[in-house]
């Protein structure tokens, strides 16, 4: 038998805390039932559950506000090291998040596919909907093959504020770098 090159360090509690969100919906009007907790060195740094609705908010997701709230909680948007446990598996849009903030590892409970099962039969108007195949497709697609028609206007002016900004970062950068080298070495 082989040893994983990364060992699960999954604990039992963590999970339990993000089912425990997740039933929060059953009594909290304008949710649903997913929640998800951020996890760094061995402790609960981020909670969310679902509150699209309540929110106006599409992407309030469990994971993303558990995402959120890390990044608040630590101050900063580098969660490097960081696992999330989610009541469900996440969506792509989630997903995208995860990879963005830097989590390292996810554990999940219900799959995706056990999710559509147990909401088979719910009416749109009872919650927010989302087809995760159409949504896994088209997050993936390039920009031309999505169904979203999308035209691009003013790159001109949009990329001149993009170098702009960059151009600041990094002079602001090199200064910094000099600032903190040891005085008589050469950089």
């Amino acid at each position: 038998m082989t040893t994983p090159a990364h060992p699960s360090t999954y604990r039992d509690e963590f999970m339990q805390r993000a089912l425990a969100l997740s039933a929060q919906a059953l009594d909290t009007p304008g949710t649903e039932p997913f929640g998800a907790v951020v996890v760094k060195d061995g402790r609960i740094v981020g909670e969310g559950f679902n509150h699209s609705v309540a929110h106006w908010d599409p992407t309030s997701h469990g994971e993303t506000e558990a995402i959120r709230d890390a990044c608040r909680r630590l101050q900063t948007v580098d969660l490097s090291g960081a696992e999330l446990y989610s009541s469900c598996e996440p969506c792509a849009l989630c997903v995208a998040a995860m990879h963005i903030a830097g989590i390292g590892r996810l554990y999940y409970a219900a799959s995706l596919a056990q999710s559509g099962e147990a909401f088979e039969g719910v009416p749109a108007s009872a919650r927010h909907p989302i087809d995760v195949d159409v949504l896994r497709s088209e997050a993936g697609a390039p920009l031309q093959s999505r169904l979203m028609r999308a035209e691009q206007h003013a790159d001109t002016a949009a990329v001149e504020i993009l170098r702009r900004w960059a151009a600041a970062r990094r002079s602001r950068g090199l200064e910094e770098k000099v600032a903190a080298a040891p005085v008589g070495r050469a950089q």
